[in-house]
């Protein structure tokens, strides 16, 4: 995003004229979005590596460990 350093000033300001107890709301809110960014890369790199996992793993001689 070429105008990122644009918005980032002018979302600090609009947060800054915030009362304090927004912005705390505003922060809890920015943790909610990240934790949710975050395990959603988690979820695509898990997806991701699924078929080549399946590859090592799926072959007869382990098929006994899918019993235990």
């Amino acid at each position: 995003m070429a105008d990122n350093g644009r918005i980032s000033k002018a979302l600090i300001e609009k947060i800054g004229d915030l009362p304090s107890e927004r912005i705390a709301e505003v922060e809890d809110f920015v943790d909610f979005m990240r934790a949710r960014y975050s395990r959603a890369l988690a979820d695509a790199s898990l997806a991701a590596s699924e078929p080549a996992f399946a590859q090592v793993w799926g072959n007869p001689e382990d098929d006994a460990y899918d019993a235990l």
